[in-house]
């Protein structure tokens, strides 16, 4: 499967399309967009044509604290 995602020029860090991220989440836009009205998704750039991007570091971060509050 091509990776779609673009990087950071400032750090490095790997941007993912918002697609990527819902598919590697396994969960809907809709769900998503839940979590983000909730304040309970990774932090997100917006960018000035209106999509998302999140950073590979911001997605793992979010992930870990997930992981840590369910166990």
């Amino acid at each position: 499967m091509p990776c779609t995602s673009t990087t950071s020029g400032r750090s490095g860090d790997v941007n993912l399309k918002l697609p990527d991220v819902l598919t590697e989440l396994g969960i809907s836009r809709s769900a998503f967009y839940r979590l983000r009205a909730r304040g309970q998704a990774p932090r997100c750039i917006k960018l000035p044509n209106g999509q998302i991007r999140i950073r590979r570091s911001d997605l793992d971060s979010w992930f870990n604290a997930c992981e840590e509050l369910a166990a």
